[in-house]
Formats: C-alpha cells, structure tokens, sequence
C-alpha cells in the first residue's frame, strides 16, 4: 500500500480497497496516525499505571481509554478539518469545539470518580489524572507528543514524588 492506494489487485478492487484503507485524514499517513495513536495509549497508561499502583477507582485502563478517545477526537477533527467536501461555506469548523467536549466528557468521568467519604472528599487527584489524560490524548492527536510526553512524566513524577514527600 502507497498513500493510500493498493497496487497489484486490479482497478476494481484497488479502488475499494483504497478508499477503505486510505488515510482518514489528509496529509497524515497511518504510519503517523498509528504514532499517535500508540503516544496516547502509551503516555495516557503512565499516568494509570501510577493510579493503579494506588488502587485508585481509575486505573490504567481508564485512563488508558481517556486518552485514546481524546486523541481519536483529535483526529477526526484534523479529519473534518482538512477534508475539501467541508469546505462548504455553511459548515462551521471550529476545532476549539473538540476541545471543549472532549474537556466536557472527561470533566463527566472525573466527577465519577469523586465522592465524600467520612466528612473527607475523595477522589480528586484521579479526577485531575483523567482530566490530564485527556489533555496528552489531544496533544498526541494533534502530533505534539513531545508536550505530551514531557506532561506525562512530569504528572507521575508529582504524582509519586509529592505523595512520598507529604507522608
């Protein structure tokens, strides 16, 4: 497969295939679109393993899949973006609005992750690891992995170290 084009199968066929498994979004290769995918599932897992290690209610795989389905947003949005059918003047692209519900969706996961118990409220620290997973997923997504891994480390490092220092 060449930029999104399968040789060697006939031209039925290779337009069929082509357009199933061309890139879904424009000037990103799957090479890069599986990087970023794979920085997010990568970085979001940092920050759970360090949860996780804690028994937190939100481990690795929350966020884990945090994460990933910010990044996945990201994408589709450079998707929607960079494709010439929405280049009509009546669609409206506004990609701060990816952001927006991606920080609404998680600020929902976070919130059920926090609860009271015994007159002391529990739970935000991990609310705050969600609501920081989705923020490595968007920047993964948007092909920043840098950022996003500098945020993740330095995330689990507060996150292990300060526990350690307020013991």
């Amino acid at each position: 497969m060449n930029s999104g084009r399968v040789e060697g199968v006939g031209p039925v066929m290779e337009d069929l295939l082509s357009s199933h498994f061309a890139p879904p979004v424009a000037g990103l290769s799957w090479p890069e679109i599986l990087l970023r995918l794979f920085g997010a599932l990568l970085l979001g897992g940092i920050i759970g393993w360090e949860r996780e290690r804690q028994e937190k209610s939100a481990g690795l795989r929350t966020h884990i899949l945090v994460s990933l389905a910010a990044c996945l947003f990201t994408l589709i949005m450079l998707g929607i973006l960079m494709d010439p059918l929405t280049d009509d003047s009546s669609v409206r692209k506004d990609p701060i609005r990816v952001i927006e519900a991606v920080t609404a969706g998680v600020a929902f996961l976070a919130g059920g992750a926090i609860f009271t118990a015994d007159d002391k409220v529990r739970g935000i620290t991990t609310g705050a690891g969600l609501w920081l997973a989705g923020a490595v997923g968007l920047s993964a997504g948007m092909g920043n992995l840098a950022l996003a891994a500098l945020t993740s480390v330095m995330a689990v490092t507060v996150l292990w170290l300060l526990k350690r220092v307020l013991e």
